[in-house]
C-alpha cells in the first residue's frame, strides 16, 4: 500500500512541479510580451482548465505526504512533512496571491484598458515562481523520502 501511495504523491507533486516550471519557463514570458489586450484575452484561454484541475492535485499531494509522513519514521517522516509543508505552501500562494490576479483578469474585458490599467503580470510572475520554487522542493523532498523508505 505504500508503495501505491508513493507513486500517486510523485506523480502528483511531478505534475505540479511540472506544470509550473512549464508555465515559469514558456508561458510567462510569452504572456508579458503580449499587449496588454492580447494578453487579457489569452490570459482567460489559458485559465480555464488549470483552474478546475490543479488545486486538486496540489491538495492531495499534500494530503498524501502529510499521511506517508504520519506512516513514516526517521528521516523519511521529516522529508514527507516537509513535502507536505512546501506543497501547502503552493496551495496557500496559489489561492492568496495568483487566483485573485486570475478572477481579477477574467472580468477585464480587454476593450476597456486604458492608460490608468495597473498590469498585474509583474506581481503574478513574482508569485508564480515562489510557488514553482516551492513545488519543485515538495517534489524533491518526496522523492527524497520515497527513496529512503
Amino acid at each position: 500500500m505504500v508503495e501505491a501511495f508513493s507513486v500517486l504523491v510523485l506523480t502528483g507533486t511531478g505534475l505540479v512541479a511540472g506544470v509550473l516550471f512549464a508555465v515559469a519557463v514558456s508561458v510567462m514570458p510569452a504572456l508579458i510580451a503580449m499587449t496588454p489586450e492580447r494578453y487579457v484575452s489569452t490570459h482567460i484561454l489559458l485559465g480555464k482548465r488549470y483552474d478546475r484541475i490543479m488545486p486538486f492535485i496540489v491538495t492531495g499531494s499534500t494530503a498524501v505526504d502529510v499521511g506517508l509522513a504520519i506512516r513514516a519514521s526517521g528521516g523519511p517522516r521529516v522529508l514527507f512533512a516537509a513535502a507536505a509543508l512546501c506543497m501547502a505552501g503552493v496551495a496557500v500562494v496559489s489561492q492568496t496571491r495568483n487566483v485573485p490576479i486570475n478572477r481579477t483578469v477574467k472580468r477585464t474585458r480587454p476593450e476597456d484598458l486604458g492608460p490608468g490599467w495597473r498590469d498585474p503580470r509583474p506581481a503574478w510572475r513574482d508569485w508564480h515562481l515562489v510557488r514553482t520554487c516551492l513545488a519543485i522542493a515538495g517534489c524533491a523532498l518526496t522523492a527524497a523520502a520515497v527513496v529512503l523508505t
